[in-house]
């Protein structure tokens, strides 16, 4: 959340353990809907990886981004980082509980989109079918 934000929501009398609430709601709702952490959640969910091999079952996420996801999900408690003292080094990365907590919402999310899609396709046809053909110009409801 903006400093912006935070201090619009202060003037309107939100409390500020409302407003820090609000700024970690915010926080951790972006990170899970970014493009990789759920992916990533996922993959870590049966076992723990190496680097390596989680490189490649999230499929087309760069080194540098997995990287930056794991530091991200290490620094809020979602996975673990293990580094065993041994040549060549070996690094593991595993779920918490945390971490498997947040698994199992996501998996209900999945659920919610299987038994709806269906619906949700349909409800798709029917609304790209009303488009105008410009839709470049056309104004939005």
């Amino acid at each position: 959340m903006t400093p912006l934000l935070g201090t619009e929501l202060a003037e309107r009398g939100v409390a500020p353990d409302c407003i820090q609430t609000i700024e970690l709601a915010r926080d951790v709702l972006a990170r899970v809907g970014d493009r990789w952490t759920l992916w990533t959640i996922t993959v870590l969910a049966p076992r723990p990886l190496r680097f390596t091999a989680l490189h490649e079952r999230v499929t087309g996420i760069s080194q540098r981004m997995l990287s930056q996801t794991l530091r991200a999900l290490t620094r809020d408690g979602l996975v673990t980082r293990t580094a065993y003292p041994q040549v060549p080094p070996r690094v593991e990365y595993a779920l918490t509980p945390l971490g498997r907590s947040l698994h199992e919402a996501a998996n209900g999310l999945v659920q919610w989109v299987r038994d709806h899609q269906a619906d949700i396709v349909g409800n798709r046809d029917t609304f790209d079918q009303t488009l105008p053909t410009n839709t470049a110009t056309a104004p939005h409801a």
